[in-house]
């Protein structure tokens, strides 16, 4: 299939307060995104304009009820009701965050039915989302229950990819929730997206290791030894490319991780804090192991420069790209399949 081809992508606008709908904006003023993708933007008419216009920007918005009647060439834009949002950048607030649960609900809705081919996600406020109706702790979880499949947390760029074996929990949770049968799930979950996903026949990744040098035998703790290399053990023994573990304080410094096409972090920061100053602004958050497509860029709302008009749209062009190359990819092995 041609990369050319062109994709309805969904997207939900974010925490309005936040920088979401500022980067949508600065990424459709370039009319050859067009070429690419046929953008449909779940949010209000109000919300969107004023944002237009506060920071000046030069879009060709189209105002469409349904996904039905989009439009090639335009950022379409599907109202959603904005009954008591006031715009405050750079503010948490309940309204604020309702409204992006409620884009989130309709885009995620649209990927369902299969109006859509993928999903695109601005960066939501995790405080600001929580209401009696809505729990999650971020996108990924929600997703995870809303879609067919178990969520996996990829960051993804052209130079690294790093998949989290648990992602929003807290720090003193990750030990007792690791154990073989997560840690084989995970495993064959980031190989199968290798797969399927990246077209990578046989895949090779690394491990990390939970604890300080992996636990230096026990001294720091032995989940290393009894949890993580008797796991490992066994997809060697499957003939699976999985190595490790390897000690996460030396493994990025030595650029280790360049001889393995996936790395798979134990705990969010852990994987986070080397990707992001790896590949700030050019990175991904993919949302594997779903029957859907879902990105979103490699940063949160940005409160601290909301509504100033400096946000780096480069993140969210790049995870434009990532939907459409993941979509197509899907396709394509899908009709080797067949």
């Amino acid at each position: 299939m041609p990369s050319t081809q062109k994709l309805t992508l969904g997207i939900s606008m974010g925490d309005a307060n936040g920088i979401g709908l500022e980067i949508i904006l600065k990424s459709f003023e370039d009319k050859r995104m067009f070429d690419f993708f046929t953008p449909v933007l779940f949010a209000p008419k109000a919300v969107v304009q004023a944002q237009h216009d506060h920071f000046k920007l030069d879009c060709a918005l189209y105002w469409v009820k349904t996904v039905q009647n989009i439009k090639r060439g335009k950022l379409n834009v599907i109202e959603i009701e904005a009954p008591s949002f006031s715009q405050a950048f750079g503010t948490i607030s309940a309204e604020s965050g309702a409204l992006a649960v409620a884009s989130l609900k309709e885009a995620t809705q649209a990927l369902k039915n299969g109006d859509i081919d993928a999903l695109v996600t601005a960066p939501i406020h995790k405080q600001a989302i929580q209401s009696d109706e809505f729990t999650f702790p971020g996108h990924t979880d929600y997703l995870s229950q809303a879609l067919d499949g178990k969520a996996l947390m990829f960051m993804i760029s052209d130079s690294l990819r790093i998949a989290l074996l648990t992602d929003h929990i807290p720090l003193q949770q990750v030990a007792q929730t690791l154990n073989e049968t997560l840690l084989s799930q995970k495993i064959n979950q980031l190989l199968a997206s290798l797969q399927q996903d990246f077209g990578i026949t046989k895949p090779k990744i690394a491990l990390l290791g939970l604890n300080p040098h992996n636990g230096d035998h026990g001294v720091i703790g032995d989940e290393d030894d009894t949890i993580i290399r008797p796991t490992l053990a066994r997809f060697q023994q499957e003939g699976r490319l999985v190595y490790g573990p390897y000690a996460a304080d030396s493994f990025f410094g030595a650029a280790t991780h360049t001889g393995f096409d996936a790395v798979l972090a134990m705990y969010h920061d852990q994987g986070l804090i080397p990707f992001k100053t790896l590949s700030f602004g050019k990175g991904v958050n993919f949302t594997a192991g779903l029957n859907r497509v879902r990105t979103s860029p490699d940063h949160g709302t940005a409160f601290e420069i909301a509504g100033q008009g400096i946000a780096d749209s480069s993140s969210f062009v790049e995870a434009l790209f990532a939907a459409k190359n993941i979509v197509l990819q899907r396709q394509a092995e899908q009709q080797d399949a067949d």
